[in-house]
């Protein structure tokens, strides 16, 4: 006798008065989206503020901080303003500076302030775009102490708590000056193995301890803040953090690879270490920058030459932040590739051009192939490069299963956080319940954490590894196995940890 379908079987079933079978948490959490997502964006954005997000990869310290707490560190520094820079300036405070502590008093000057250091209210003209301003918030903001990076952890992972999200790799730069100065003694050489040989043998390595220092002082003092390990522990407690030592791409080549030199020095002590703090390295500064531009493969073959001596060192990438206009055509043809092939890049950050650049369709097959994620910023890449909706390439990424994953740049320059980014994406793209669920598995999945995956195939969320497969994910008690496999990889256990979250959060419908 043949079989009816399933669902014509519930039909059949409730016709005849027997209950049909109840729907999934899963399938009740998905009809709750679509209820939200007719209700509109603010119906949408509650929903989506509870809903778990698992982790933000491309976020920048300093760019995560809002205005109003740098207004408030620079007061407690002492630190002026310059009404007509808007920016902040070493003391005396002689007119025209105005001592920062007295700028909340002025309301004016407080949100010229505000404005200056983000996007808020900025409408592109007279010759400043809107890729001006944004690069341009980081210089007005700058000299404040790095006592401060603590509170700036805190907040960040304050606000990533309050949206249910659960891990951060926070991009951040150490002390780097003693570098600096030995490769501008030594000077430039094309042959990179002599150039490190000579740069270790003048001492770069006395900043490692310096900088791993400067990551375990901002974890202590975060943890302080949020009174970690008592009964008063804060949500933002929970919040698992590392960190991305970020290296500036915009100086002459000997301080470019005395500086990347030093962040995989760092990088890989702090793993031999087993430290909770460096997880990984990438460049920043705008890519369309000149020095950026003109050394881009130099400083690619850099990471070629560093990753053949330091290969367990996780690579992140900014590749392919650029949109036609903004350089020359020849501009767009190959960054991503070689971020890829050159830079041994895991994850490209933004990757906007990727279908500008020569045989597109064979990077995105290489990309797919070689399991290379992409970070997502949609907010960020509108607002630098006026890139978004069908312009943007993220559902070409996804139609050529390219891992994709959403993530915020710099929530505090944008004035945006990651539950704006997941509406905008589940509304740009008409995103399923399901599709959301993926694109926070795959951030967990392509995070820098050690260990394996809790997932028997990559970038496959259907199974999970022979460990953990005789029980429901997530579950409060795994199995004894299970449990050892989740306690000897924090990978794994992180995964976990997400899927206990949609657990917890589709119970409630």
């Amino acid at each position: 006798m043949r079989r009816l379908p399933f669902f014509l079987a519930c039909l059949v079933l409730t016709a005849a008065g027997l209950p049909a079978q109840p729907a999934t948490p899963e399938a009740r959490a998905a009809r709750a989206f679509d209820s939200a997502v007719k209700g509109g964006p603010l119906t949408l954005y509650a929903f989506l503020r509870e809903f778990p997000k698992g982790a933000d990869l491309h976020v920048h310290l300093s760019g995560a901080v809002y205005a109003e707490s740098f207004i408030r560190a620079a007061g407690e520094d002492g630190l002026c303003v310059d009404p007509a820079a808007l920016s902040f300036a070493k003391p005396p405070c002689a007119p025209p500076l105005v001592p920062a502590v007295q700028v909340p008093a002025n309301q004016n000057l407080y949100d010229r302030l505000i404005d200056a250091f983000s996007m808020r209210g900025f409408v592109a003209g007279s010759g400043v775009s809107s890729h001006d301003q944004f690069f341009a918030t980081f210089n007005r903001f700058g000299g404040l102490s790095k006592s401060h990076t603590g509170e700036w952890v805190d907040e960040t992972g304050s606000l990533a708590a309050a949206q249910n999200q659960q891990y951060l790799e926070l991009m951040e730069t150490p002390p780097f000056g003693h570098a600096a100065t030995v490769a501008h003694e030594i000077g430039w050489n094309p042959d990179v193995a002599q150039m490190r040989r000579a740069l270790l043998d003048r001492g770069l390595k006395d900043e490692v301890a310096p900088d791993r220092e400067d990551a375990r002082a901002a974890e202590a003092k975060r943890r302080e803040i949020e009174h970690c390990g008592t009964p008063q522990a804060a949500a933002a407690c929970q919040v698992e953090i590392r960190y991305i030592y970020q290296v500036l791409r915009g100086f002459p080549p000997e301080q470019v690879f005395a500086q990347t030199l030093l962040g995989f020095e760092t990088v890989a002590a702090s793993m031999e270490a087993r430290e909770d703090t460096w997880a990984g390295i990438n460049f920043v500064m705008p890519e369309d920058g000149y020095v950026s531009m003109r050394d881009y493969t130099l400083q690619m073959k850099m990471l070629d030459y560093l990753h053949s001596v330091y290969p367990a060192v996780p690579i992140s990438l900014h590749a392919g932040e650029l949109a036609p206009g903004l350089v020359p055509p020849e501009g767009l043809r190959f960054h991503i590739r070689q971020a890829v092939e050159l830079g041994h890049a895991q994850r490209i950050g933004h990757g906007v051009d990727a279908m500008y650049e020569d045989d597109a369709k064979g990077l995105l097959k290489e990309l797919a192939a070689r399991h290379v994620m992409v970070e997502v910023n949609l907010s960020s890449n509108e607002s630098i490069l006026g890139i978004e909706g069908a312009d943007h390439p993220f559902p070409v990424y996804r139609a050529a299963h390219v891992p994709v994953a959403l993530s915020t740049d710099d929530e505090g320059v944008s004035r945006i956080e990651i539950t704006h980014e997941y509406v905008r994406a589940a509304l740009d793209y008409r995103l399923s319940y399901a599709e959301l669920k993926q694109l926070a598995r795959t951030g967990m999945e392509h995070s820098f954490l050690p260990g394996k995956s809790l997932w028997a195939a990559q970038d496959v969320f259907a199974s999970a590894a022979a460990p953990c497969t005789i029980q429901p994910l997530g579950v409060e008690k795994p199995s004894a196995a299970c449990k050892a496999f989740l306690d000897g990889n924090e990978k794994a256990a992180a995964q976990w940890e997400l899927e206990r979250r949609f657990r917890v959060f589709e119970a409630g419908f």
